[in-house]
């Protein structure tokens, strides 16, 4: 008892510990963001909004010229969309795997940060389910809620070609077959091909799109580590984006040196990602971004940041890599877990977000001071680079209080043009409309 009491009073001051930022949340926005000098601790910052159900008839704030409804409620840490293309929603209801070696490499800093995460919402068992949504009437809000396919691992990403459903599990891809209408898998799913996962896993999310014709799949992959503190060793295949052959399930990496990839998005034929960076050298650094992926680009983790910045924590240093390194295309602010990525193509709202740029769930920010993200963006484009400053789409997860009253993660454009967003603590999708 006693040892759990100090083990709690320890989790009480690293919840207290830290800097405050010294710049607005957008001196680390865009496409030449501020990066001051690192402000290096012996404990990170941590500030952690309380996750807290949504007050009965609050909703998050839609922009100016839109609405924002409730389409589902009632899920279980819904964490990512993918839209059929008869308007049905696959929804994964999906947490993090059990991972011994983490635990066991983290120790009691990592009982810490569980306990941290906790607090934030992040730590609930995984449903490993994905679950079907269909507004049959168009009203706005789904009148069927179905479990489509159940006992995954940690299920993330979904993309379908032609009759096959690809699912990126925290360790494998799979697929299952799918005919329009379908409201439950007719079978079993099948591997595809093996991903990086095992028992340390630090960012167990993958994401996955197909490329245009279906041929290429493309699985995004975060790092073991904050930056390679465990050793490069178990970093293999990770802190990258993969290419796999559909026909034939054999893999590459497609690009690395990403700390971890989540969203990822077509604008035109260029694949973009949305990527969350480094920690612990304080609440201006390091912005997260998105940036369009090269094919063999090398994006600097863990050695250097936003370009050719060399992180000194890292040893042995790799001159020869921070050379290559290239410097992403767009800063999304630091800390603030920019997680959602989706193309405005198809897009409904009118007004400024037009249908050339990207949405952008931004989950919220547990190590800044004050707190970042709580938002999903739109990011204007001019031709193929994004230009120009972004433009809330919904806000108001973060309440007055301090508490959060939802995270955004995933986003997707939904039948009809609306933007769909998943709300993990919320265990909502919220539907995004314009108000006409």
């Amino acid at each position: 008892m006693k040892h759990a009491l100090m083990l709690l009073a320890a989790a009480a001051a690293l919840a207290a510990c830290g800097d405050r930022a010294t710049l607005p949340i957008a001196a680390g926005i865009g496409a030449d963001p501020q990066l001051p000098p690192p402000a290096k601790s012996a404990l990170p910052t941590v500030k952690v909004a309380k996750a807290t159900p949504w007050p009965d008839g609050k909703t998050p704030a839609a922009a100016a010229g839109t609405k924002v409804q409730a389409f589902a409620g009632g899920l279980d840490h819904p964490r990512w969309l993918y839209v059929l293309p008869n308007g049905d929603v696959l929804v994964a209801e999906s947490n993090a795997p059990k991972r011994p070696l983490r635990e066991e490499l983290l120790g009691v800093r990592g009982w810490i940060m569980g306990k941290v995460m906790a607090y934030a919402g992040a730590a609930t068992p995984s449903a490993n389910r994905i679950t079907l949504l269909r507004d049959a009437d168009g009203d706005g809000l789904a009148e069927l809620k179905q479990v489509f396919v159940e006992n995954l691992n940690s299920p993330f990403g979904m993309a379908l070609v032609g009759n096959e459903l690809f699912i990126a599990n925290t360790d494998a891809l799979v697929k299952l077959p799918y005919t329009t209408g379908d409201t439950k898998a007719s079978a079993a799913p099948v591997k595809v091909a093996d991903l990086p996962g095992g028992p340390l896993n630090h960012h167990w999310t993958k994401g996955l799109v197909a490329n245009r014709d279906g041929s290429k799949l493309y699985v995004s992959v975060g790092s073991n580590s904050n930056v390679a503190e465990h050793g490069m060793q178990h970093e293999e295949g990770r802190a990258a984006i993969w290419e796999f052959d559909r026909s034939s399930g054999q893999g590459r990496i497609y690009a690395s040196g990403l700390r971890n990839p989540v969203g990822m998005a077509w604008q035109g034929d260029v694949l973009w990602t949305a990527v969350n960076e480094r920690d612990e050298l304080g609440s201006d650094l390091v912005p997260d971004y998105m940036t369009s992926v090269r094919d063999g680009g090398f994006y600097g983790w863990p050695y250097s940041y936003y370009g050719q910045r060399v992180d000194d924590r890292v040893k042995p240093p790799r001159p020869d890599l921070v050379a290559k390194a290239i410097k992403p295309d767009y800063a999304l602010g630091s800390h603030t877990a920019s997680l959602g990525l989706a193309s405005a193509a198809g897009s409904t709202l009118g007004g400024a977000f037009a249908p050339g740029g990207l949405f952008v769930g931004q989950h919220g920010s547990w190590n800044r001071k004050p707190p970042s993200g709580y938002r999903v963006i739109y990011v204007p484009f001019a031709g193929a680079q994004a230009s120009g400053a972004p433009l809330d789409v919904l806000t108001g997860f973060l309440g007055e209080d301090g508490n959060a009253y939802g995270r955004p993660v995933g986003v997707a454009i939904g039948k009809g043009g609306a933007l769909l967003v998943a709300d993990d603590v919320g265990n909502v999708i919220w539907r995004v409309s314009a108000a006409r």
